[in-house]
């Protein structure tokens, strides 16, 4: 009998997995005052986080300092621990402070009949290019129900009247608490809010307008330009409130035209206006680079 001399076994271990740094965001808002700068980044360095990128700028007019700062490090950590931790410092310097993670803002459609601005925002989401995550379409139209669900997105009818309009802002939260949306996007969405629902959702809201504001208000806004004789065409891109078209502005874009532009040409030319300047609104507010101001904005691109 021959012996057959065998390898012992052996066993292969799995490779350990790197746990990945956690990417975090913190934006604040405080009167300028020397050393603020240095306690951010002390604060960080001792956690052992590393800054990805860091835009400030101080308003000598208001006397006020608004700061925005990337950074990665420990995946232990929460924004809501990082702000119990920093509230030490933001008292000493009595700042307005948030802490965010960098996960994807989940968004909330909201339109009517016009739909180049929900196609525009899908292209970008589907591309990558949005900043945040589609996660459903409202509509008081049944108009754009098979763009929607072709792009995956679940396609909620809300009629609205006059003597159901209470109860469709109520379905509408509902809703933004259904799919946990963090922003709700306004693209075209032609009802007037109630004030009640502008409060509820103050901050986490942006619409878009079809000018510069508050020009041409109402309805046949590019009829309203074309009797003035435009020569630029423009989109403004805001934050909602109670004030009718009048929020805090986050972006607003232009386009360059002549007298040979009629109304319906003028239309063409403002929708590309009011798609780019939504896009870029809804991206700079899921990445956390708009500060609110009192009535205004800070951007940081």
């Amino acid at each position: 009998m021959t012996l057959i001399e065998t390898a012992p076994a052996t066993t292969t271990l799995p490779a350990l997995k790197e746990e990945q740094p956690q990417k975090f965001v913190l934006t604040l808002s405080c009167k300028e005052q020397a050393g603020i700068v240095q306690a951010v980044t002390t604060f960080l360095f001792e956690r052992g986080f590393n800054i990805d990128e860091h835009q400030q700028f101080d308003d000598s007019l208001r006397e006020t300092l608004h700061l925005r700062t990337a950074f990665s490090g420990s995946p232990n950590y929460t924004p809501a621990m990082l702000e119990e931790e920093f509230a030490g410092i933001a008292s000493r310097f009595d700042m307005k402070f948030s802490f965010h993670d960098q996960t994807a803002k989940r968004v909330l459609v909201m339109v009517s009949k016009f739909g180049h601005c929900l196609n525009d925002l899908i292209f970008r989401w589907r591309g990558g290019s949005l900043g945040g995550e589609l996660v459903a379409v409202v509509s008081n139209h049944e108009t754009h129900r098979a763009m929607a669900e072709a792009a995956g997105l679940p396609f909620i009818y809300v009629p609205v009247t006059p003597d159901t309009k209470a109860d469709a802002e109520r379905r509408l939260l509902d809703l933004v608490d259904e799919y946990e949306a963090d922003l709700v996007v306004l693209a075209r969405y032609m009802q007037v809010l109630s004030d009640d629902l502008c409060r509820a959702l103050e901050g986490r809201a942006i619409n878009i307008h079809h000018s510069f504001l508050p020009g041409f208000k109402g309805a046949r806004p590019y009829h309203q330009a074309y009797d003035r004789g435009v020569k630029l065409v423009g989109a403004t891109a805001h934050y909602v409130t109670a004030d009718l078209d009048e929020g805090p502005i986050i972006e607003q874009e232009v386009i360059r035209v002549d007298h040979t532009y009629g109304p319906a040409q003028l239309s063409t030319v403002g929708q590309d206006a009011e798609a780019l300047a939504l896009s870029r609104a809804v991206r700079w507010h899921c990445q956390h680079r708009v500060l609110l101001d009192q009535t205004s904005t800070v951007v940081f691109r």
